[in-house]
């Protein structure tokens, strides 16, 4: 990622959450007209290009609908904050929201597992892992996309037609909880198959969380590598002192 693609994504975010913030504000209320863009580019200080991506982004999100020779209005505001404190199945969260989750399996595949996966869920390497790429959606909208991996060790029994629904219910019933995870999160844009896959422009701002889940005893289960399109859910994370 160049510097300059850095710095675009950086202001079409920064719009995003002014916009964002307006609705949890009740600035801007269902039902009402957003401004124009040559408004909002005065506003932010940026380019009518920019305001048309952030605004392109809450409405994939489904907080915003263009009305052609009319307008852009406020069709629905920003659902639940969820801490990052606890393990999280993002087809409850999604329900949570108030929206219809979706899960698309894009593909599955068994393979040994690669220097990554190899030390991350502490395996030799030699070991088999089964590896998912899927495609989560909210009222038909995409976004998620993630990478999941799995330890085939604890697969002998699970065929693929499982993986299309929540993996911690699916863990949950074969007998191997979750109950810990450790996360990183990463601001990216959007490179060309991410914006495709999740419906959004090139360089576009999305959220990175690399995770690890860990099952009560302590073994790692599972490997998250998720890109998630901002603004359709929140996600808080909650410090100590």
């Amino acid at each position: 990622m160049t510097a300059s693609m850095a710095a675009r994504g950086s202001r079409v975010e920064k719009v995003r959450q002014g916009l964002l913030q307006d609705l949890v504000g009740g600035v801007l209320r269902v039902g009402s007209k957003l401004v124009n863009e040559e408004s909002l580019a005065a506003r932010f200080n940026v380019s009518r290009l920019t305001v048309r991506e952030a605004v392109a982004a809450l409405v994939t999100a489904g907080y915003l609908e263009r009305r052609h020779g009319s307008g852009t209005y406020v069709v629905g505001l920003p659902g639940p904050r969820h801490a990052l404190n606890v393990t999280l199945s993002y087809t409850h969260m999604i329900a949570e929201a108030g929206m219809k989750p979706g899960l698309q399996v894009l593909s599955i595949e068994s393979s040994p597992a690669n220097s990554d996966e190899t030390s991350e869920l502490k395996l030799e390497s030699h070991e088999q892992v089964r590896r998912l790429e899927r495609l989560r959606t909210a009222d038909g909208h995409a976004v998620i996309y993630s990478i999941d991996t799995l330890p085939e060790c604890y697969l002998s029994r699970v065929t693929d037609k499982r993986f299309s629904r929540s993996l911690y219910d699916l863990l949950t019933k074969i007998g191997h909880q979750v109950v810990s995870a450790n996360a990183v999160l990463v601001p990216v844009t959007a490179n060309k198959r991410l914006s495709s896959l999740l419906g959004v422009t090139v360089g576009s701002a999305l959220q990175h969380i690399r995770e690890v889940d860990y099952t009560k005893e302590g073994n790692p289960i599972l490997r998250s590598m998720e890109w998630h399109v901002p603004g359709v859910f929140e996600l808080s994370v909650n410090r100590r002192p």
